[in-house]
Protein backbone atom coordinates (compact mmCIF):
# COMPACT_ATOMS: atom_id res chain seq x y z
CA UNK A 1 0.00 0.00 0.00
CA UNK A 2 1.52 3.13 -1.69
CA UNK A 3 1.27 5.93 1.24
CA UNK A 4 0.63 9.76 -0.39
CA UNK A 5 0.45 11.98 2.28
CA UNK A 6 2.02 13.13 5.43
CA UNK A 7 -1.15 12.06 7.73
CA UNK A 8 -0.70 8.84 9.17
CA UNK A 9 -4.47 7.34 9.08
CA UNK A 10 -4.70 4.03 12.14
CA UNK A 11 -7.11 1.97 10.01
CA UNK A 12 -4.54 1.07 6.77
CA UNK A 13 -1.68 1.21 9.06
CA UNK A 14 -0.63 -2.04 9.45
CA UNK A 15 0.98 -2.33 12.83
CA UNK A 16 -2.21 -0.76 14.27
CA UNK A 17 -4.03 -2.88 12.52
CA UNK A 18 -2.48 -6.20 14.07
CA UNK A 19 -2.42 -4.85 17.29
CA UNK A 20 -6.28 -4.14 17.83
CA UNK A 21 -7.07 -7.23 16.01
CA UNK A 22 -4.90 -9.18 18.65
CA UNK A 23 -5.97 -7.17 21.45
CA UNK A 24 -9.56 -8.40 20.41
CA UNK A 25 -8.76 -11.96 19.90
CA UNK A 26 -7.15 -12.02 23.35
CA UNK A 27 -9.82 -10.39 24.86
CA UNK A 28 -11.77 -12.91 23.18
CA UNK A 29 -10.14 -15.99 24.35
CA UNK A 30 -9.24 -14.95 27.80
CA UNK A 31 -12.95 -13.88 28.94
CA UNK A 32 -13.33 -17.32 28.51
CA UNK A 33 -10.54 -18.41 30.29
CA UNK A 34 -11.08 -16.01 33.35
CA UNK A 35 -14.81 -16.58 33.51
CA UNK A 36 -14.50 -20.73 33.58
CA UNK A 37 -10.76 -21.26 35.31
CA UNK A 38 -10.08 -17.50 36.50
CA UNK A 39 -7.14 -17.57 34.54
CA UNK A 40 -5.29 -14.09 32.90
CA UNK A 41 -3.71 -13.79 29.56
CA UNK A 42 -0.60 -13.75 30.67
CA UNK A 43 -1.45 -16.83 33.07
CA UNK A 44 -2.79 -18.63 30.15
CA UNK A 45 0.26 -17.81 27.85
CA UNK A 46 2.64 -19.39 30.48
CA UNK A 47 0.12 -22.39 30.87
CA UNK A 48 0.51 -23.05 27.39
CA UNK A 49 3.81 -22.87 26.81
CA UNK A 50 5.12 -24.95 29.91
CA UNK A 51 1.76 -27.54 28.94
CA UNK A 52 3.43 -27.29 24.98
CA UNK A 53 7.45 -27.43 26.37
CA UNK A 54 7.77 -29.85 29.62
CA UNK A 55 9.95 -28.70 32.49
CA UNK A 56 11.16 -25.34 31.20
CA UNK A 57 12.90 -22.14 32.64
CA UNK A 58 11.29 -19.15 33.22
CA UNK A 59 14.07 -17.56 30.67
CA UNK A 60 12.49 -19.54 27.81
CA UNK A 61 9.45 -18.64 28.61
CA UNK A 62 9.87 -15.04 28.34
CA UNK A 63 11.35 -15.69 24.92
CA UNK A 64 8.11 -17.55 23.75
CA UNK A 65 6.15 -15.46 24.56
CA UNK A 66 8.00 -12.04 24.05
CA UNK A 67 6.01 -11.26 27.55
CA UNK A 68 8.34 -9.04 29.89
CA UNK A 69 9.79 -10.79 32.67
CA UNK A 70 7.52 -9.19 35.38
CA UNK A 71 4.72 -10.35 33.75
CA UNK A 72 6.02 -14.26 33.04
CA UNK A 73 7.36 -13.97 36.91
CA UNK A 74 3.88 -12.96 38.31
CA UNK A 75 1.95 -14.84 36.58
CA UNK A 76 3.82 -17.89 37.14
CA UNK A 77 3.78 -17.37 40.66
CA UNK A 78 0.17 -16.90 40.49
CA UNK A 79 0.07 -19.98 38.72
CA UNK A 80 2.31 -21.60 41.51
CA UNK A 81 0.20 -20.32 44.31
CA UNK A 82 -2.99 -21.94 42.76
CA UNK A 83 -0.83 -25.22 42.12
CA UNK A 84 -1.14 -25.41 38.15
CA UNK A 85 2.32 -25.06 38.06
CA UNK A 86 5.18 -26.42 40.08
CA UNK A 87 8.33 -24.08 39.98
CA UNK A 88 11.29 -25.57 41.12
CA UNK A 89 15.28 -23.68 41.30
CA UNK A 90 17.24 -24.07 38.14
CA UNK A 91 19.77 -26.66 39.50
CA UNK A 92 22.67 -24.14 37.73
CA UNK A 93 21.44 -20.88 38.43
CA UNK A 94 19.67 -19.97 42.15
CA UNK A 95 18.10 -16.82 40.56
CA UNK A 96 16.62 -19.24 37.52
CA UNK A 97 13.13 -20.86 38.23
CA UNK A 98 12.07 -24.35 36.38
CA UNK A 99 8.49 -24.90 35.67
CA UNK A 100 6.68 -28.09 35.05
CA UNK A 101 2.70 -28.17 35.22
CA UNK A 102 1.23 -29.71 37.72
CA UNK A 103 -1.52 -32.36 38.14
CA UNK A 104 -4.16 -29.82 38.70
CA UNK A 105 -2.28 -27.82 35.88
CA UNK A 106 -2.85 -30.74 33.53
CA UNK A 107 -6.12 -31.19 34.07
CA UNK A 108 -7.30 -27.10 33.56
CA UNK A 109 -5.10 -26.86 29.96
CA UNK A 110 -7.02 -30.28 28.70
CA UNK A 111 -10.01 -28.49 29.64
CA UNK A 112 -8.90 -25.03 27.87
CA UNK A 113 -7.60 -26.62 24.75
CA UNK A 114 -10.86 -27.76 23.37
CA UNK A 115 -12.15 -24.31 24.11
CA UNK A 116 -9.29 -22.60 22.35
CA UNK A 117 -9.86 -24.85 19.01
CA UNK A 118 -13.36 -23.95 19.08
CA UNK A 119 -12.64 -19.99 19.28
CA UNK A 120 -10.16 -20.90 16.28
CA UNK A 121 -12.61 -22.40 14.62
CA UNK A 122 -15.24 -19.94 14.88
CA UNK A 123 -12.44 -16.80 14.41
CA UNK A 124 -11.40 -18.87 11.08
CA UNK A 125 -15.07 -20.02 9.66
CA UNK A 126 -15.04 -17.81 6.98
CA UNK A 127 -11.82 -18.53 5.36
CA UNK A 128 -11.08 -21.04 3.26
CA UNK A 129 -8.53 -23.56 4.02
CA UNK A 130 -6.45 -21.95 1.14
CA UNK A 131 -7.04 -18.50 3.18
CA UNK A 132 -5.83 -19.90 6.30
CA UNK A 133 -2.51 -21.35 4.91
CA UNK A 134 -2.06 -18.14 3.21
CA UNK A 135 -2.92 -15.90 6.99
CA UNK A 136 -0.62 -18.69 8.79
CA UNK A 137 2.51 -18.36 6.35
CA UNK A 138 1.88 -14.03 6.08
CA UNK A 139 1.94 -14.14 9.95
CA UNK A 140 5.29 -16.45 9.91
CA UNK A 141 6.92 -14.00 7.33
CA UNK A 142 5.56 -10.68 9.18
CA UNK A 143 6.85 -12.29 12.20
CA UNK A 144 10.51 -13.00 11.12
CA UNK A 145 10.87 -9.62 8.90
CA UNK A 146 10.19 -8.49 12.55
CA UNK A 147 12.26 -10.05 14.59
CA UNK A 148 14.99 -9.09 11.67
CA UNK A 149 14.25 -5.28 11.69
CA UNK A 150 14.41 -6.06 16.23
CA UNK A 151 17.81 -7.62 16.16
CA UNK A 152 19.10 -4.97 13.72
CA UNK A 153 19.40 -6.69 10.45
Amino acid sequence: MQQNSTTLELDNFLPYRISVTAEIVSRLFANRYEERFGITIPEWRVLAVVAESGPITTQNVIERTRMDRVRVSRASISLTERQFLERTLGPKDQRAFILKLSPQGQDVYSKIVPLAFEMQDALTAFLSSDERTQLYSILEKLSACAQRIESGE
